[in-house]
């Protein structure tokens, strides 16, 4: 499985799918990664149970919560770089790697603007107080496919 190939199967399956093809396969760091994942996704639905709420952890979550995966991990590889420890930085790549198979491709610069710009004209966004309605807008329809850190200041700059 080299990229998610955008089909409707629920993430939560496909990563319980993967988890059990690994372990036949006795692929020890990947199938370690896929533990990870799957604690992430449980803990997000223990935190939803204890807040009270009765839904599920839904492929937007899961896309939130693989989404904050790698980024951690890309911010872990650069620290080991930076110490000089370069087998670590090496194995928080490979993370990287498992973790964004579950993830829809992620867009180019000029498909953010695009989409910044088609956000922007939707909601009718004229000033820097429309933007939270213009992030809004690219989360619901973008979420796991760009990086909102980056798209930020993009559309503060935009409505600015």
């Amino acid at each position: 499985m080299d990229q998610w190939d955008g089909t409707t199967m629920e993430l939560r399956t496909r990563v319980t799918d993967a988890l059990k093809d690994a372990m036949r396969s006795k692929e020890a760091d990947r199938l370690a990664t896929l533990r990870l994942i799957n604690a992430a996704i449980k803990d997000k639905d223990i935190s939803l149970r204890a807040d009270g709420d009765d839904r599920t952890v839904g492929d937007d979550d899961v896309l939130v919560i693989l989404g904050r995966m790698v980024k951690q991990r890309q911010e872990s590889a650069r620290a080991y770089e930076e110490g000089g420890r370069l087998e670590l930085a090496e194995k928080e790549r490979s993370e990287i790697k498992v973790i964004e198979t579950f993830l829809p491709k992620q867009m180019d610069e000029a498909e953010t603007e695009a989409a910044v710009t088609a956000a922007i004209a939707h909601v009718g966004a004229e000033s820097l107080r429309d933007m939270g309605k213009v992030m809004a807008e690219l989360k619901a329809n973008y979420t796991g496919q760009m990086d909102f850190g980056k798209v930020g200041p993009l559309v503060k700059d935009r409505l600015g």
